[in-house]
Order: C-alpha cells, then structure tokens, then sequence
C-alpha cells in the first residue's frame, strides 16, 4: 500500500486485515481487535522497509554497527509506527468509522517488557536515532516473556507479578524460523597441543524474533534482534509416558527460563547463575549471528573489524569479548594476537556507573562452573594486560592489583568493567561531568595507561517519541510557532526563545499544559483512587526507587511542608501534589520501604482537614513507557536529586524538561548541561556539589549533628520514627531513620535538606507568577535541542563505531 494513499485505502486495508487476519467481521471488532489490524498494516509497510533496507546495506558491504544490550524498553510501538510511516491521519480517520479514537485503540497495546530503566529506554531511543540516521544497525538483546515485574501496590507495598506481555502474541515482532544458534554451557576444557576443546555439559537453542525499528524521515529501518531459549528437546516423552509430568518438563524449564524474566532475583545462588546464564546466553547468540552475517557478505574475517562495530551498553554484554576471543580462536583458529587486535578495534563500551559497587562481577568459581572456557580465555587476557602494565610502572603492585581483571581481595570475582575497558578501543560515560570522573576515580588507572580511549558522550532522548508522540498538544504549537522541522532538527527549538515575551504564545503554552495535566490527573485517578487537582503544582519524580536518586529526601520535604501546613493551615500556601513512580528491585529492601513510606505519608496527609487538598501525594504504580507519556507532559516541577556524583547522566531530566517542567536538582549528572542550555535562571540547583561531597566524607560526615542542628529537620525525622505515619506500627520506619543518623546516611540527605527546603520555597514564590514560570519553561524547551538522541548517536557514529551518518 503506497504511504501517501488516501484514507479510502488504510481503510480498505484495514477491514481486509479484521477480515483475514484477525478473523473477525470488521462491524463487530473489539477495540483490541482493530489495534491488531491497524498493526498489520502498518507491518506490511515496515516489512518493505526492511527488506529494502537489508538488501541495500548487503549490496554495499555496509559497515554496521551491533548495539549489546540487557534492555530495550520501546514501550508500545504502535503510535511510533504509524508517525513514521506517515499513516498517523489515515488510522485516525479510519478507526473512527468505528466510533473510536486511534488513542483508545492505541491504549489496547500493551508495553513490549523489555526493560526496566533509563538503561533500557537510553537503547530504544538510540534505536530510533541510528534508523533516522540512517545507521546500519541492529539492537541485539532478549526476548523476555514476563519482563522483570508488573508493579502492584497493595497496602502501600509493592508487589510483583509476571508481565505476560506476550500472552496474546504481538504484530510488531517476525520470527526468524531459520536462525537459531546453539548455546552451551558447563563441562570442562581440554587441551590438545595448541588448540583448547570446550567439552560443554548443557546446550540451549537461541531462536530468533525481530522487531522493526522505523526512521523518521527516511525510508531506512533498524532491527532489534531478540533472543528466545528454546530446550533442545521440550520434553522427555518417556518420563511423561510413564506418569512423571514433572520430570517430563524439567529439562525445558531448566533451560527456557534464560528468557523468561528481566534480572531475576540475584539474592540466592540459583538466581546468580540465571543472569550469568542469561548474559552469556545473547551474547553468544548475537556474535554467532554477527559473524554468520559477516562471513555470508565478505567470506573472511580479515576485514572483520573493518565491517563490524559491536557496542557493550553497560557491563552485562562484557563476556562478549571473552567469547568472540573464543570463536577466532577456537573455531576458526586464528592466532591468538590477531584475535586480539580484532577484538579491540571492534568493541567499544558505555558506562553507566561511578558506584563501585555497581560495577559488575562474578565468583570465579560460578564462571568456571557455568563458562570454563572463557574463564581460561579471560586469565589469558588479563595476564597479557599485566605484563604490560607492569613495564609501565615496575614494583607497583598497587596498579596491579586495582587493574586486574581479577579481584584477589577475598572471594575471588571477574570484573567485568574492566574486561571491558581492557577489550575495547574506546570507553564513554553519558555526562560530562560522569566522564571527567571516571578517568578521576573508579578508572583512573586505566586513564593513566590510555588517557585516548576514554571519551564523552551525554545521553539524549529522541523527540519523535517523548515529544511528538507524548505530548500531541505541545507538538501542534511547536509546529504552528516555528515549523515542523524540529523533529528531525532539534536544534530548531532555539526559535521558541523568541517567544517567551509573547503574551498570547505563553497563554497557549499554558493552556497545553493544563490540558496534560488534566489528562494525568484523570490517569492518577483511575491507577490510585486518588483526585488531585490539575490547578496544583506538579511536582514529579519518576524513576527506579534507589537511595542515591533520593526520593527519601523528596519525602523529607513533604513531611516538613505537611507539618508546616498543619501549624499554620490559615497561610496561603501554594497547592502541590507530588507525584512519584518507579519500580524497586525486588530483593531491594530498603527501596521497597521508601515506597511504603510515601504511601504512608499520602494517607495521613489526605486524611488531615487541616491540609484541606492543598497538598497530595500520590505513587502510580507500574511505572513504564506508556505510563511515563502520560506523567512528563503533566509535569510542572522535575526532581532530579541525586546526590553530586552519583547520577552518570539520567534522561528522565531532559525528558520532562522538553515537555516544559523546570528542574529542581542537584549540579550531578546531565542536571550540569541542562542548566548550561536553558540559562542558570530557569533551572533550581541547590545542595553540595561533587568537590564538597567529596570534602565532607573526607572529613567525617557526621550525620547527627545536621539533625541536632536542624529543628525542622529533627521534628520530620522524630515524625516519621516515631510512628506519625503509621501508627498502626509505630517502629516500621525506626531502622530507615536509623540508617540516616546512625547508619551514614551514605547519600547525605541531611546535609542537603536545608538546601532543598529553601529551594523548594523559591519554586512556590515562581509558581504564583504565571506569566514568569510560562517564560522560564518556555525556556527550558528552548534549550533543549543538544539532548536529542540523534545528536548523541551522530558523536558515537564518528567518533567511535567510525562511520557516517546521514546528513
């Protein structure tokens, strides 16, 4: 069906799909019903796409560039499908000849569980950039069929289920009957002569599944390649046949629950090896697949580094280098320094941590116990990389020692970061001020070896998702203030600055945004039994539940306004509800009472007359991509706390900052190039920055006399371990306060609550001015056009993958 056909043909193509795809007369289809079949023909379209686009990049001997990744959360894939192909007006048109809107029926979708966080949706927004790029490129992950958790709260703590997104199938994906590659796992090695034999013990199939990812703009796509476990054989028949169903099934499970759930529960033994399994798992699908594809065009791996540019998105693909060292050497028998070289000049790597602790690693034990072989491959690199380092500072066996791929201190683990650093070519953080310190702290050693192989590239959002598809409304004024361009060139936003003077432009700003607001109060409503007031200030924060993004300390402020209301509740305070939502780890404890907490501090508020609605605290549970397109445009005031030096960039900040919030944050992160974008004056930073955090942990951090010197601080802290918040169980928050005053408070929370407070009252004294917040987040649109992802994916495309992208 030609794109530009009138809507006479999407609807002709639609019923032929009710019809003969779906099976159903297309007077008596569902809505769910018609969103598959207004899928399917947008399917056909990007199938055309694809295949062109595949037989153009073979044609040309096409250098591509392979992006590994643990998540790819693309939320629901309808409404971008249809933006890209230009059907959008035609779909619309069409499912109203059923009384519906293409909202309703775009709702019935639900979200691809791919991911969880900014990890994830960073990969989905990197994906749309490289297709409208026009990047040959494949996103390479698993096909999870529960994703990690749907969230329920239930008595204000959450509660996970399985996400069976897949229950009813999906349109979007294609099935790649002929490729599967087999995985192996376990046995022992032996050596004969020069050549190593893995004698595995266990082998799963990978079946892969394909998604399409549209360019705007462009006729070109991206692929997302997924990974399905599949047990070589999916029962034994005898055990069945003679009555043990359990043991007739085992097998299966034992294998095909590698792509069952998003991070499995690592807090026993048996959950530790799961996601060992599971990234070793697509990882050696995806370098099978990679080099299969490479060899069918070229017929040598002489130019393999030449053709092919595989990109590690954080440390969960890193035995990606062990095991492409494997397959040159083992299988294909090249030596073992021309591996080598291959090996660094194809891979390049992203962190996304300055947390020690969050680098990844593994027991050298369960690696010699799941993947013998790479173990003697990754001993063999690192004793390669040792002698090096050692004839750049003889005698030092402190740089050894923090350099090693090998942690010696205690159990023995694989770091896997540094197999990384050591493996690549180049290495980036996502921030300016995350890269300054990487090559500071956790990698200063490796900086000192090869100050060239580290890099910046500050992450950016696509704004054909979390502008043009989010926010319709802002998006219609955008277009009718200064063109359409913008969604190809967001450097065209700069245009707005012009207008924030403009009294009618303002009004119209506002008008959207009350209308998004609106629209999330109602969402609030039906998620929470909550009504909130869209008049309120919203003030949001949306991300994964963790002590170093501080929603604890977002709650501090709630409590101390909340009694400051109930002191004086004849003041005209301004109306706020505060808005969070996020997933916390399911064996995360302390994330999981901080959760508790706000709901907790939510009920009593809402129950207190006093407060007269004049403050609201909500949690939406089951926070994802769909959700996040509701809350973003709704959003007045963005939370972005961390404390200095924790965040490597976040997205959430410029995502909401895009959508005409103002930010309240910390200078950490990107929070340091957003506000050298929209101007000091229309951004709120306040607290310690990284040197004084620094500082302060260096002499003593001493929780308790921030509390003793704090009045108001010490009456919140009392509150809440007291019992005033669950006086049904008055000690339930006494350890969580403990872990403050006695226990560190490791993220400095009560050194940067005077701070905050102080700021947040600076945000009421600018909300009552209605025309001076319109200018500022007038303002923050303007400045947002160097977040977009193309910008980040045209830095990585030149100045690491090596290759170029469309103009």
């Amino acid at each position: 069906m030609d794109t530009n056909a009138p809507s006479s043909r999407f609807d002709s193509a639609l019923d032929s799909h009710l019809l003969q795809t779906v099976g159903v007369a297309p007077a008596q289809a569902t809505p769910t019903e018609l969103m598959q079949a207004v899928a399917q023909v947008a399917r056909e379209q990007l199938s055309r796409r694809w295949v062109a686009t595949q037989a153009r990049e073979r044609e040309a001997g096409a250098r591509r560039v392979y992006y590994l990744s643990m998540e790819f959360l693309i939320g629901r894939t309808l409404g971008n499908a249809l933006a890209a192909l230009d059907l959008g007006d035609a779909a619309a048109q069409a499912v109203r000849q059923h009384a519906l809107t293409l909202e309703d029926v775009a709702g019935r979708e639900p979200d691809a569980a791919l991911g969880n966080g900014g990890l994830g949706r960073l990969a989905a927004c990197f994906l749309d950039s490289m297709a409208t790029l026009g990047l040959p490129s494949f996103g390479y992950g698993i096909r999870y069929e529960y994703g990690m958790f749907a969230q329920e709260i239930s008595q204000g703590c959450q509660v996970e289920y399985p996400d069976p997104w897949l229950a009813d199938g999906t349109p979007w994906e294609f099935p790649r009957a002929g490729i599967a590659y087999p995985v192996r796992f376990g046995g022992w090695v032996e050596h004969q002569g020069d050549k190593a034999v893995w004698r595995h013990a266990g082998e799963v199939a990978a079946k892969a599944y394909d998604m399409v990812v549209p360019g705007h703009g462009t006729q070109k796509v991206s692929t997302l390649r997924l990974w399905k476990a599949v047990a070589p054989a999916h029962i034994d028949l005898h055990a069945f046949n003679t009555g043990d169903y359990a043991r007739a099934a085992g097998v299966k499970n034992e294998y095909e629950n590698i792509s069952w759930v998003l991070y499995p529960n690592d807090s026993t033994p048996a959950g530790r090896e799961l996601r060992l399994r599971q990234e070793y798992f697509f990882v050696a699908a995806s370098v099978q697949d990679i080099l299969a594809r490479h060899l069918d065009e070229h017929g040598t791996l002489a130019n393999l580094a030449d053709r092919v540019a595989m990109h590690l998105n954080d440390t969960h693909p890193a035995i990606a280098v062990a095991e492409l060292m494997r397959v040159l050497c083992d299988e294909h028998e090249l030596p073992w320094e021309q591996a080598w070289d291959i090996t660094q000049r194809v891979f390049s790597y992203t962190n996304h941590t300055l947390m020690p602790e969050a680098l990844e690693t593994w027991p050298v034990g369960l690696m010699q116990h799941v993947l013998p072989r790479h173990l003697e491959i990754i001993f063999r690199i690192n004793q390669v990389f040792l002698d090096f380092a050692a004839a750049q500072r003889p005698g030092d066996l402190g740089f050894l020692s923090r350099l090693s791929l090998i942690d010696e201190n205690g159990e023995r683990r694989v770091r896997m970061a540094h197999l990384s650093i050591v493996g690549s070519h180049k290495v980036n953080g996502v921030s300016a001020l995350h890269s300054e310190l990487l090559v500071e702290t956790i990698f200063a050693d490796f900086a000192a070896l090869w100050p060239e192989r580290f890099t910046n590239m500050t992450n950016g959002v696509t704004p054909r998702r979390w502008l043009a598809q989010a926010n319709p409304g802002l998006a219609a004024l955008l277009d009718r203030g200064i063109g359409p361009a913008w969604r190809l060139d967001l450097d065209q936003l700069q245009a707005l600055r012009e207008r924030r003077g403009d009294a009618a432009f303002r009004d119209e700003f506002m008008a959207v945004k009350r209308a998004n607001k609106a629209r999330l109060a109602g969402h609030i409503a039906r998620a929470t039994g909550i009504a909130v007031d869209p008049s309120s200030l919203f003030d949001v924060q949306v991300k994964r539940i963790h002590e170093y993004k501080r929603q604890l300390l977002n709650v501090l402020h709630v409590v101390a306004r909340y009694q400051a209301i109930a002191a004086d509740p004849g003041a005209d305070w301004v109306p706020r509800t505060v808005i969070f939502a996020g997933k916390a780890a399911s064996s995360y404890a302390m994330a999981k009472n901080i959760i508790r907490l706000i709901h907790d501090v939510g009920a009593v508020v809402e129950r207190d007359p006093r407060v007269g609605g004049r403050l609201k605290v909500v949690f939406v549970p089951n926070y994802g991509v769909s959700v996040a397109e509701v809350i973003m445009p709704g959003a007045d005031l963005s939370e972005q706390i961390s404390t200095a030096g924790t965040e490597a960039s976040g997205t959430g900040n410029m995502k909401l900052a895009l959508n005409g919030a103002l930010t309240i944050g910390t200078d950490d992160g990107a929070n340091i190039e957003i506000r050298q974008h929209v101007g000091d004056d229309n951004i709120f930073i306040f607290g310690l920055k990284t040197p004084e955090v620094q500082a302060l942990r260096a002499g003593g951090y001493q929780p308790m006399r921030w509390y003793e010197g704090n009045p108001q601080l010490r009456n919140v802290l009392d509150a809440i371990a007291g019992g005033a918040f669950s006086p049904e169980e008055p000690g339930r928050y006494r350890g969580l306060v403990d872990s403050l005053l006695w226990g560190g408070d490791h993220y400095l929370l009560l050194a940067d609550f005077a701070a905050y407070v102080e700021t947040q009252a600076r945000v009421d004294a600018l909300y009552r001015q209605r025309d001076e917040w319109a200018a500022r987040a007038i303002a923050n649109v303007a400045g947002m056009g160097a977040f977009s992802s193309d910008r980040t994916i045209r830095e990585y495309a030149r100045q690491i993958w090596g290759m170029t992208p469309a103009p």
